[in-house]
């Protein structure tokens, strides 16, 4: 797993903007092949292959592609003190290395009684890109027959099983350029914007007395969530009216809000100015009580020795596109969220082989009877 591990690390498969997806894609299909998976083939940039009988499918799921680096020495894996660094030892090719020899580890004892192992390996994770698990789902691929769904995303010892949604916006405002001291014959487009922008500031106080029930911490954590301005552009110079002005929205609501609803709001604050969608992803949530969790969960305290705790991921999962087809999805993976992205990334050696056990010992109690 580990010499797994390393092998793709040293592939720079960086998104934006998607380096090396051909690359990693054949790499992983061949090792794929070497260790005798059932159909092994590639959809489009995603890697595909299955281990049991079928057709009922707990699926294995995680992405190959990693932030841009800061240097090119973070694509030279090394162990230091026990622990693996290089971009995307924590998110998430450790985690990949660790599902796949956990796979292949129930399939070799014989474990899978009444069903199979899906496993899905996909790109464009990090940008919520047209290349990777949304793929899949517009094409009715991902998640068939599926009974139940594992992604070893950085989660730091815990489980995710809910993560917020993301409708996030660029509202652009237009008007006509004119020298300070003529004002009067242009028209300012960042003044056009403020009325706008004042409205939203008052739906972004409503917005953050609205708190989520899953957990998630700290307690600051629980309020939903708009951000204003974290692009803002316009003009030309100090002495000229602008002609042009924009900045972004981004609302990332709880699962107990309404995706629909909370866009329409939106809209309707910034209508008759142009608006375009940077994003627009669902919120999920899967029950700590559904079977699956309380299988991992128990697995997770016979090998680490600790009680897994359940929380809401702040941001996005691939979870969603699961959930969407009622599939219960969690994510735990060996990596570590606090130093993904960063330049120091590394996962404990450890956290690898723990996790392929997780995986493997809650695989054969879900599919072995």
């Amino acid at each position: 797993m580990l010499d797994l591990t390393k092998r793709l690390i040293a592939i720079p498969s960086e998104n934006p903007p998607g380096n090396h997806y051909e690359e990693c894609g054949s790499f992983l299909c061949d090792e794929l092949a070497r260790l005798s998976f059932d159909g092994v083939r590639r959809e489009g940039s995603c890697v595909l292959a299955s281990v049991g009988p079928g057709p009922r499918t707990l699926y294995f799921s995680g992405h190959y592609d990693v932030v841009p680096a800061q240097s090119r020495d973070q694509f030279q894996p090394c162990v230091e003190n026990q622990n693996l660094f290089g971009r995307g030892s924590s998110d998430m090719k450790s985690g990949l290395a660790a599902m796949i020899y956990a796979a292949a580890a129930v399939r070799d004892e014989g474990l899978l009684k009444s069903g199979r192992i899906g496993i899905v390996l996909v790109p464009d994770e990090e940008t919520a890109g047209p290349r990777g698990s949304r793929d899949l789902a517009m094409r009715g691929i991902l998640g068939k027959d599926g009974i139940g769904m594992l992604t070893p995303e950085p989660t730091g010892g815990i489980v995710w099983n809910a993560n917020r949604g993301a409708i996030t916006l660029r509202a652009t405002f237009f008007g006509k350029p004119a020298h300070v001291g003529r004002q009067f014959e242009g028209v300012n487009a960042f003044e056009r914007a403020l009325p706008a922008i004042a409205q939203l500031a008052e739906i972004k106080k409503e917005v953050e007395l609205r708190e989520t029930q899953y957990n998630i911490a700290p307690a600051a954590a629980r309020k939903s969530i708009l951000l204003l301005g974290g692009r803002s552009e316009g003009g030309t110079n100090f002495n000229v009216t602008p002609e042009r002005f924009s900045f972004t929205i981004d609302r990332r609501i709880n699962p107990e809000e309404d995706l629909k609803e909370e866009t329409r709001r939106l809209h309707d604050t910034l209508e008759g100015f142009e608006i375009e969608t940077l994003q627009h992803e669902p919120a999920a949530a899967t029950s700590a009580e559904d079977r699956l969790g309380r299988i991992l969960s128990r697995h997770i305290f016979s090998v680490t020795g600790k009680q897994a705790a359940f929380e809401m991921c702040p941001g996005l999962l691939e979870t969603r596109f699961y959930a969407a087809r009622g599939v219960p999805a969690f994510a735990y993976g060996p990596g570590l969220l606090t130093v993904s992205h960063g330049p120091s990334e590394f996962v404990p050696v450890r956290n690898i082989a723990q996790c392929a056990l997780i995986y493997a010992l809650t695989a054969a109690e879900t599919l072995g009877q």
